[in-house]
């Protein structure tokens, strides 16, 4: 029997700015949010600080620790959890 690759799922992003972009899983969301001209404040870069929260279809994640995963809706909405001009 032959294994079928497993192919990475689109996934949509509305970021907080109005912009929608194409992710797939796995991908940095600091990379992303800056590709779409909506960057991510961050401070401590190891999740300690809490400068990168932002909340992805409600909860509330640390960018610089996470990356875009998987949502049954495939679609993901984007808001700053924090004051963006932190």
């Amino acid at each position: 029997m032959t294994a079928i690759p497993n192919k990475k799922t689109s996934v949509t992003i509305r970021w907080p700015n109005g912009l929608i972009s194409q992710a797939t899983p796995g991908d940095d969301w600091l990379v992303l949010a800056k590709a779409a001209k909506n960057p991510i404040p961050t401070g401590c870069l190891g999740g300690s600080c809490g400068a990168c929260e932002i909340e992805v279809n409600g909860n509330v994640i640390r960018a610089c620790i996470s990356s875009v995963a998987i949502d049954s809706s495939n679609c993901l909405q984007v808001e700053f959890a924090n004051d963006p001009h932190w």
